[in-house]
């Protein structure tokens, strides 16, 4: 029998070629096999893990940049708040110093005033005072006169001497 083997070496080791050509078939639709039905789907995953990844990444540092956008805008509003809050406290000052100068002032104003008033009053009854002494003391003088005189004045000599008294006690002032 004839038989197609090739026998390669010494030492009885053969190797049949339809054998190694059936193998390298097999192998190769193996091959082919595990491309369609485990390598190319497996390669699909592995695209699929990485652009899901690499978006993933993206959105990410998207976010990041977006927080740290938004931690300097909070900073520049904080900021601003500190600016206008010190401005209003500033004013505040300013308003309550105005308002304590208007106080004073218009309290010296009213001190002075009544000051016044009160000078005025004193003066007033000062006058009234001197006036009414100066009745007890000519109805007085009249009085020691007519003891000393002994006679009773008339009411004109009476009223003639007291507008004399009078008038000489108002020189003296």
């Amino acid at each position: 029998m004839l038989t197609n083997s090739f026998v390669i070496g010494a030492g009885g080791l053969g190797f049949n070629a339809g054998d190694i050509i059936f193998q390298l078939i097999c192998f190769v639709l193996l091959l082919a096999f595990l491309k369609k039905v485990a390598w190319g789907p497996l390669i699909n995953m592995m695209k699929e893990r990485e652009n899901h990844v690499a978006s993933q990444i993206d959105e990410a540092e998207k976010t990041r940049e977006q927080a740290a956008q938004y931690v300097e805008e909070q900073r520049e509003i904080l900021k601003q708040s500190r600016v206008e809050a010190q401005t209003l406290i500033e004013n505040a000052k300013k308003q309550g110093d105005a308002q304590r100068e208007e106080i004073v002032v218009a309290a010296r104003t009213e001190a002075e005033r009544i000051k016044e008033s009160a000078k005025r009053e004193i003066e007033v009854e000062k006058e009234k005072a001197v006036a009414a002494l100066r009745e007890q003391v000519a109805s007085l003088s009249v009085l020691i006169a007519s003891k000393v005189i002994e006679k009773e004045l008339t009411e004109a000599d009476q009223e003639k001497l007291i507008s004399e008294y009078l008038q000489e006690a108002g020189d003296k002032q």
